[in-house]
């Protein structure tokens, strides 16, 4: 108990030292708020999650496939960290700090700087260019900056952020490969209960926390006294679930997407837009029918309802869309790409290729990250 009094008053002193930077920082007034909340939103959920769409239906499943599975991991580690860690933000923290976005979770860690690490580190890295490596280096250090200056982070929240991002980025680079082969090794039952464990165990952990050793914990509010929401806690754990269920539906999705033969993102500039638009609606319909079935829900009720949705959301984007993107002729097989490749390299098979058709993709057949289970070929590594 004496530990952890010392550690709460050692965190409060931090805080408190923090939250001074804070406001010397927003001192010389609004105006660089303004760009900076464009930059802050490079690191938004929103906004990657529309990046990732983009990259996964329109220019390259295998690499968007990856990138979904190393954002989505990073999102249930940060969202668990912010379940168990009950950081205030500084705007709750001290009055006198200008909260510029307004968040209900938790604050440690850095959501934005570890999406971004992760994100642009990874795109980066898998370009091979150093001149994009430190674009994203120019960017990541913006959002962690932005998220500091717009009052939503302490700068030990945005540290700890980079800080598990970047581990979470170093393991996804090294072992995506291997996660990958020991994924495809997995029959039937062994992938979904894996996938089932990884999905739930960091919902089942956050849910314990919170309702047994944390059950008595209320706002602080001698300490807090800025613009607390209600019920921060409750709105972290369904942050947390929120990730987990698009981590089961997108790994469910991906993995079923490559047993029935995967997809090509090949096509021309009309159907790559059209494959988008028509992706982007059905998520945005989704989206749309849970306000109306849930917007009543409160506190704990919100939690499972999340899960609910975006895994469903997820399990759309990763398997419902590019199997109808086949099946609507916006998209075809691998195997379909490279049969038109041969023709058209064949004699008199040069019209096949269409003269506004896109480059094959390198790697048509690949699928991503250590999301597919076996029995297709692997055709290469994305």
């Amino acid at each position: 108990m004496n530990a952890w009094i010392t550690g709460h008053l050692a965190m409060d002193a931090l805080w408190e030292a923090e939250g001074s930077a804070i406001r010397w920082l927003q001192g010389g007034g609004d105006w660089l708020a303004y760009p900076l909340e464009a930059l802050t939103f490079l690191g938004s959920q929103g906004f990657i999650v529309v990046l990732l769409a983009a990259v996964f239906w329109s220019v390259h499943p295998g690499l968007g496939a990856r990138l979904f599975v190393a954002v989505i991991a990073s999102a249930v580690v940060n969202n668990l960290f912010k379940s168990v860690s009950y950081g205030p933000r500084p705007y709750w923290f001290d009055a006198q700090v200008t909260g510029y976005s307004h968040h209900s979770g938790f604050g440690m860690p850095s959501g934005h700087s570890q999406a971004a690490v992760v994100t642009y580190g990874y795109l980066a890295a898998k370009s091979g260019r150093r001149s994009l490596l430190w674009a994203a280096v120019g960017v990541i250090a913006l959002v962690a900056f932005s998220r500091v200056y717009l009052g939503v982070h302490f700068l030990s929240d945005v540290v700890v952020g980079l800080l598990l991002g970047g581990a979470v980025l170093w393991a996804v680079l090294r072992y995506e490969d291997r996660v990958l082969v020991w994924w495809r090794s997995l029959d039937t039952v062994r992938w979904v209960s894996c996938l089932l464990a990884f999905a739930l165990v960091p919902c089942l952990a956050a849910t314990a926390w919170q309702f047994g050793p944390r059950g008595d914990w209320a706002v602080p509010v001698t300490e807090w006294i800025g613009a607390t929401p209600a019920d921060p806690a409750g709105h972290s754990l369904a942050g947390l679930y929120t990730a987990c269920g698009a981590l089961l539906g997108g790994i469910w999705g991906l993995t079923l997407l490559h047993r029935s033969g995967w997809y090509s993102a090949e096509g021309t500039i009309t159907a790559r837009v059209a494959r988008f638009a028509l992706g982007i609606s059905v998520v945005v319909l989704i989206l749309v029918v849970e306000q109306v079935l849930f917007r009543d829900l409160v506190g704990f009720a919100t939690a499972p309802a999340a899960f609910a949705v975006y895994a469903a959301v997820a399990f759309w984007a990763t398997y419902g869309a590019p199997q109808m993107f086949v099946r609507s002729g916006l998209a075809i097989r691998p195997e379909e790409s490279a049969e038109t490749e041969e023709g058209a390299l064949s004699p008199g098979g040069a019209e096949s290729a269409g003269g506004d058709q896109a480059a094959p993709e390198e790697t048509p057949g690949e699928s991503p990250e250590g999301s597919t289970g076996g029995g297709s070929k692997n055709t290469g590594q994305a």
